[in-house]
């Protein structure tokens, strides 16, 4: 029932406004109820944190105009628009969403993953939206045609795929070796160079691949059948799969689904999909002109992340440097331990541990540019503090005893002999480690942290320009590790003087 009219009702039973006040407001109740527009405002809709791949069209991808579009995004902003909630899209990687899934990082994965018993124990699937079935592809000039031709030869896989399953099952059978990648173009690239003699891919993504002037054809029938699925955490939002189920009809039924699909794999899904990128200029000087935006926000990325990481690192590394020298054994231990564990661990096993570990242990959630942060602070700090360490040691040990021979305490002979000639030898050191931690923020790429190096796959899951488009990538960082180069010279120069 609507409410004006008993509001009115109430309105008339007040006597302590004047009768021009009650006036205006009658005047005003009318108009919203002529107006139709609700008494109570909207509630807020529900925003739901949603994991993608960054390379998997034509189920998920960037458009030209860096958003990402496909029939997996499609359907679920459909979904949302008919169950009236929100979904924010974070294209992370296949990898990285499942394991943010797991590790409770996001609400839900749509990356066209494969519904399986084994993912089935792990994760609440919605009713299946998409049939598919697994190929193999070869390059236009290649005679190989079946499976059995395969015997010693290397075949290529993106990691964590249904694809690669069904190909490492067969493996055995037919006697061919495996490589792995985590993004389709790369896997195609490999086996264009001739560097591997097939892939494994879900039907339609090669369909689309190929139609798009990947220059592979497919050559075996649809294999180990499956059907997509929509993934929540097990015994977590039960209630947005129900949403999902109950949209996925709907828009089945009002002939949405239809309409999606068909842009995305129909006859004119060329035309209407990819708009004028058949026609757009694919010169290196071409793409850079079309994608300066997405590689601007790129690079703004890298380097914030190497700005912050380099100064939480240098503090990290100061405190654990100085402990490595304070005559102290426990401190000095506790230097060693640190240095010893955080430079031995790889940077991309530190990165996955913050991101997804620490999180399915405590239940907490972390940002992946937080989890960025500290992986490169932890890394790049431990190196920090082993050149503290080393280059106070370096000092002359003869300058400690001078200056504590005049009465000088420990910390002010430290602060005002030794470090003024210890940060000398330091300073190089200092400014390639900012250019190292430059270049490891693409590993971030990892927990799908939109970088440079994560940018460029997904302008090249657009294009397909994979040569073209990493050869920008490298000249860019060229370029700015160049600059960092001329400015270490210049400030090792200034301090030798």
């Amino acid at each position: 029932m609507n409410s004006y009219p008993l509001l009115l009702i109430r309105l008339r039973r007040v006597n302590t406004l004047s009768v021009k006040k009650k006036w205006l407001i009658y005047v005003c109740l009318w108009v919203l109820v002529w107006l139709g527009l609700p008494l109570h405002p909207a509630q807020a809709q529900k925003t739901y944190q949603i994991g993608t791949d960054v390379t998997y069209p034509p189920f998920e991808f960037a458009n030209e105009q860096n958003q990402y579009v496909g029939i997996d995004i499609d359907i679920l902003k459909a979904i949302a628009k008919d169950q009236h909630f929100r979904v924010n899209i974070k294209p992370l990687g296949f990898n990285a969403a499942v394991q943010s899934l797991e590790a409770g990082q996001i609400d839900g994965v749509i990356a066209g993953m494969t519904i399986t018993p084994e993912r089935k124990q792990k994760f609440h699937f919605g009713d299946p939206y998409f049939k598919t079935g697994v190929i193999m592809a070869v390059s236009q000039k290649s005679k190989i045609k079946g499976f059995s031709q395969l015997r010693h030869q290397r075949v290529a896989l993106k990691t964590g795929t249904a694809a690669a399953t069904y190909a490492n099952s067969i493996k055995a059978k037919y006697g061919f070796k495996t490589v792995t990648f985590d993004d389709s173009n790369n896997m195609y690239q490999d086996v264009v160079t001739g560097n591997s003699v097939a892939c494994f891919e879900d039907q339609p993504v090669m369909q689309y691949a190929i139609k798009h002037k990947t220059p592979l054809k497919i050559v075996t029938a649809p294999a180990n059948k499956g059907q997509y699925g929509f993934a929540v955490q097990k015994g977590r939002n039960a209630d947005l799969i129900a949403k999902f189920n109950v949209g996925l009809k709907h828009i089945k039924a009002n002939g949405t689904y239809q309409k999606i699909v068909a842009k995305y794999l129909g006859a004119q899904a060329n035309k209407t999909q990819t708009g004028k990128s058949n026609l757009e200029d694919r010169s290196f000087w071409g793409l850079l002109k079309q994608n300066q935006t997405a590689l601007l926000n790129g690079l703004g990325e890298t380097v914030w992340l190497t700005v912050a990481a380099i100064f939480f690192a240098t503090i990290f590394g100061l405190i654990f440097g100085l402990l490595g020298v304070v005559p102290n054994k426990f401190c000095q231990g506790l230097s060693t331990t640190v240095i010893y564990i955080f430079r031995g661990l790889p940077l991309l096993v530190l990165a996955l541990f913050i991101y997804t570990g620490i999180p399915s242990l405590t239940g907490q959630k972390i940002p992946a540019f937080l989890a960025g942060i500290i992986t490169l602070t932890l890394n790049e700090g431990a190196y920090i503090a082993a050149f503290v360490k080393g280059g106070i040691d370096a000092v002359d040990p003869g300058q400690m005893e001078a200056a504590r021979s005049l009465g000088l305490p420990f910390g002010k002979a430290m602060r005002r002999v030794i470090l003024p000639q210890g940060i000398r030898i330091m300073v190089p050191s200092f400014i390639n480690q900012f250019i190292i931690t430059l270049k490891d923020t693409s590993i971030l790429s990892v927990i799908g942290l939109l970088e440079l190096t994560q940018t460029g796959k997904i302008i090249i899951a657009r294009n397909l320009e994979g040569f073209k488009v990493w050869t920008i990538i490298a000249v860019i960082y060229l370029i700015i590790i160049t600059l960092l180069t001329w400015l270490s010279n210049w400030v090792q120069r200034r301090t030798n003087a």
